[in-house]
């Protein structure tokens, strides 16, 4: 009986560990959890290269804050491409309330996402940039849960962003922490990480490791992640982020 308890006392101090990250998200105002959606900020941030003064092919990725209470666990990643030559940019992500949830459409780049700002991940440039943009479209189109959406622990938008990374050669970006669902393998328990630079393990995206150059070591617990980076000290916690030195911005225009 005894052993049982300290069993389930142990449980319980992992779960409060694990949320105490997202609790406080919520308690200090971090994320917009009031208003209609309607009427959330999605003006741009001002991030993206105006494609009307460019000509040359760029390729990005975003991240913001998901979407009403969900943004104090995590947020939600898109890639935006751009063509060289063309005067707009096509956005390629999954939304759960479409079916199939691939949506890839002309859009602003860099948008907020519903009362949050978002943050620049990787910028591809030029003819790196134009080489990776049909590869891109074609992993999107071939995405293999196009039909499913879980919220927890996957397959989900950013399942969807880790798997394309993942398929596309050459595109290596590290996704960030907080980006509940890209440990979801789909059919694999071990594969490279999205930067590339090593591998992961994980178990239906419940549990998991991961150790990479870009990323350090990361612990995958219920799909929530926490872990450290030792090139860029940071510790890296569950619905906070990153606490240190900022990461590396992926691509080449850096």
């Amino acid at each position: 009986m005894r052993a049982l308890l300290r069993w389930l006392l142990a449980i319980v101090a992992l779960l409060a560990l694990l949320l105490s990250g997202p609790v406080w998200i919520l308690a200090s105002n971090q994320v917009v959890t009031d208003g209609h959606w309607s009427s959330l900020d999605r003006s741009s941030a001002g991030l993206a290269p105006d494609p009307g003064q460019i000509q040359e092919a760029v390729v990005q990725v975003y991240a913001a804050r998901a979407y009403n209470w969900r943004g104090a666990f995590g947020v939600h990643i898109w890639i935006a491409t751009k063509e060289a030559g063309a005067d707009s940019y096509h956005l390629h992500q999954v939304l759960s309330w479409r079916r199939p949830t691939v949506v890839s459409s002309v859009d602003t780049p860099d948008r907020a996402w519903f009362g949050h700002s978002p943050e620049l991940l990787a910028d591809y440039r030029g003819d790196e940039a134009a080489g990776l943009i049909p590869l891109i479209a074609e992993a999107a189109t071939n995405y293999p849960q196009a039909n499913l959406y879980r919220v927890w622990p996957g397959p989900n938008s950013n399942s969807f962003i880790a798997w394309v990374i993942r398929e596309v050669e050459g595109f290596e970006v590290a996704l960030p922490v907080t980006a509940v669902g890209k440990d979801y393998l789909f059919d694999s328990v071990v594969a490279p990480v999205p930067s590339g630079t090593g591998y992961q393990l994980s178990l239906a995206g419940v549990f998991g490791i991961m150790l990479a150059v870009e990323e350090g070591l990361e612990i995958n617990l219920l799909g929530l992640s926490a872990g450290v980076d030792v090139m860029r000290p940071a510790l890296k916690l569950p619905g906070i982020g990153r606490l240190g030195m900022q990461p590396r911005l992926a691509g080449n225009s850096r």
